[in-house]
């Protein structure tokens, strides 16, 4: 929608000044309703501009209004008169009578007076096209977690613990240097709780915290990016950088996100072969009209750097190799049938909050050749594995299917939908398992393959699976001004594994007060999570709560 000079007037006029009239009483009028000032409503039409004192198709509400007496004040008390008493404003002081009453103090849980739509943007040219942006995100987390059975802290058994912890930490600067240079950078860290860096080893039968709490953040992101075409028809990039393919919940937004935290299956090479889903990769994306596309090669680390044991190669299950390098592909593509979505960078926004109408079919893919290996070991007199034998590689091959949706439902109430379903189809290889859980770790313990302590439960692996969120962005108006909205959500997984005779399935419900929106929201969730035992059977289902607030910018 463009600016119109006579319209920003008008409406900051409107919105700064809040007007009052009070007529001086009179034996005749005192108690007649003309003399008291009403609240009126106000719209405009986003086409026509036009301003309304009443709702309808395509209007905005601008807001609450007061509508000024038509009466001309009162004569002043001449000489001889009895002066006017002071009329008692409500905020405490005197006002003369007949004059306006002064403008209410804003207020709410998410008033903020900044001087510049983007105060924390540093324009580098008039329009604000060549710019530099700094960033910044806080997840903090209070948890009362139901631990799997066998967990311990620290040595000691627990059936439940209680967490505060970090969930992600980041500093992010970026910038639009030229029409076609692009960077992005991002620092940061993950999952910082109680237990953090707390990697122990078995010395003469006791555990040995050989950790290092102090060495959590890294370099997330670092890349650049040239843009081919004038627009955004074509734009190549590289670094390390998050341009995955599968799904848009490989490349997430994660300060924008609908739910508390995203699918992490959809990270299917998290902290295995990657660095928290991020990559050494070269990539070319585009938005050629309706249809928006990605392809990116990837240069896996080795698993061997990943900073966890060395699992055991298994006959039956396959594992990522130690053996062998390979490059990894994927790519990503969307049909917009409504709006496009922001081509700022490879990242995928989580939801718009009634800001865009998008409703898009998308579909993506991976493929590594001899990603993942099976094989016998072979084992010392101690039992550590010295060697492998009968090894046979796996690719890895994942792809999927999904739609997309989010838009505004009554832009007057500025309530919105946000919904997503889509199919997986993951084959890391024969019988794949991975065990992981949800944010930091609360408790370690249990017994590999699968009952695994803390929160750990099948996340992924090789089958068939099942994604599906909806939220409804509630009315603007229901917790009054300026102390926004509530949002509230429910997502569901279904995993079909080859390694497990149960189904995995695992929902979230949850709520999200949106205060100002994604700058500052807070999130009430509750996980429920099946237990496998190491046959492969469901044996029970635990839960979480976690109560989240994110500052984001």
């Amino acid at each position: 929608m463009k600016c119109h000079a006579p319209l920003l007037l008008l409406s900051g006029c409107l919105l700064s000044v809040p007007l009052h009239a009070q007529d001086k009483p009179t034996s005749a009028d005192s108690d007649a309703a003309s003399s008291k000032a009403y609240v009126i409503d106000l719209y405009v039409d986003t086409k026509t501009k036009q301003i309304y004192s009443e709702p309808g198709e395509g209007r905005v509400r601008m807001g609450s209004f007061e509508k000024v007496s038509d009466k001309k004040p009162a004569p002043k008390a001449g000489a001889g008169e009895a002066a006017e008493l002071p009329a008692t404003s409500q905020a405490g002081g005197a006002i003369a009578a007949g004059g306006p009453a002064p403008a209410p103090t804003p207020s709410g849980m998410g008033y903020a007076n900044w001087k510049s739509p983007d105060p924390f943007k540093w324009n580098l040219n008039p329009d604000g096209s060549q710019y530099l942006k700094f960033g910044f995100l806080n997840q903090v987390w209070l948890r009362y977690e139901q631990n799997n059975p066998g967990s311990q802290v620290l040595g000691h058994p627990v059936t439940d613990t209680t967490d505060i912890g970090l969930r992600r930490t980041r500093f992010v600067l970026q910038g639009q240097l030229t029409d076609r240079v692009y960077f992005y950078t991002q620092y940061g860290m993950n999952n910082f709780n109680f237990l953090t860096q707390d990697a122990s080893t078995q010395h003469n039968g006791v555990d040995t915290a050989v950790g290092n709490r102090k060495i959590q953040a890294f370099f997330h992101d670092a890349f650049g990016e040239l843009r081919l075409t004038q627009g955004h028809q074509m734009i190549v990039g590289g670094g390390l950088v998050m341009a995955n393919g599968v799904s848009r919940f490989s490349s997430p937004s994660v300060s924008t996100i609908m739910t508390m935290d995203i699918p992490l299956f959809a990270q299917f090479t998290a902290d295995r072969t990657d660095i928290f889903n991020r990559s050494l990769s070269v990539y070319l994306r585009g938005q050629i009209g309706m249809f928006n596309y990605r392809f990116t090669a990837s240069d896996p680390f080795p698993i061997n750097t990943s900073g966890t044991a060395f699992e055991t190669i298994s006959p039956t299950m396959a594992q990522f190799s130690r053996e062998g390098h390979h490059k990894r592909y994927q790519g990503f593509y969307a049909i917009n049938f409504w709006d496009t979505e922001p081509m700022t960078n490879p990242y995928w926004q989580g939801t718009y909050l009634g800001k865009k109408s998008v409703f898009n079919l998308e579909g993506g893919f991976i493929t590594q050749k001899g990603a993942t290996w099976t094989g016998t070991p072979i084992l010392n007199g101690s039992g550590a594995e010295v060697g492998e034998t009968n090894v046979k590689f796996h690719d890895m091959t994942i792809w999927s299917l999904a739609l997309y949706l989010d838009a505004p439902v009554d832009k007057v109430k500025e309530t919105a939908v946000s919904a997503y379903l889509g199919f997986f189809d993951t084959n890391y290889g024969p019988n794949y398992l991975r065990m992981n859980g949800i944010g930091m770790a609360p408790a370690t313990g249990g017994t590999a393959p699968f009952a695994t302590g803390g929160n750990a439960f099948p996340m992924f692996g090789t089958g068939k699976l099942f994604y599906g969120q909806i939220g409804y962005l509630m009315a603007k108006d229901l917790l009054g001004g300026n102390n926004g909205q509530l949002m509230p959500y429910f997502s569901w997984t279904s995993a079909d594994y080859q390694a497990l005779h149960n189904q995995v399935n695992v929902f979230n419900v949850g709520i999200n007060w949106l205060i100002k929106g994604h700058n500052s929201k807070v999130t009430f969730d509750y996980q429920n999570r099946p237990v496998f035992n190491n046959d492969g059977y469901k044996i029970s289902n635990r839960g979480q709560f976690v109560l989240q607030y994110q500052i984001a910018f």
